[in-house]
């Protein structure tokens, strides 16, 4: 579900489920721990295949709270899913963070 690699000061973070009310709370438990301790956070959500506003707000949460706490939180590699609800809800420019778009309408970062 959630793999974390650590690189240097930098820990890279890979979301391998989908992010609904449904595994909400397990993700929280996951990834909350990781703005509790110094360095960056880059999260990987290209095998994010659904999203709704729980995952958004977990999101959110995160960036806020490594912000607070002076950490870049960088997403990555937005899959389709993601990239539509952030577009559904404008939310792109709230987290400001880089978006690829590829030949044959596919996204990624």
């Amino acid at each position: 579900m959630v793999r974390i690699e650590q690189h240097q000061m930098c820990r890279k973070v890979s979301i391998d489920s989908e992010m609904t009310i449904y595994n909400a709370a397990e993700l929280k438990a996951s990834l909350q721990p990781l703005v509790l301790t110094p360095g960056d956070i880059e999260i990987s959500l290209a095998n994010v295949h659904e999203i709704d506003s729980a995952g958004i707000q977990l999101l959110m949460l995160m960036k806020m709270e490594s912000s607070v706490r002076q950490q870049g939180m960088t997403l990555t590699e937005h899959s389709p899913a993601v990239l539509d609800v952030f577009e559904l809800m404008g939310l792109l420019p709230w987290f400001n963070d880089p978006v690829i778009l590829t030949r044959g309408g596919e996204h990624g970062a």
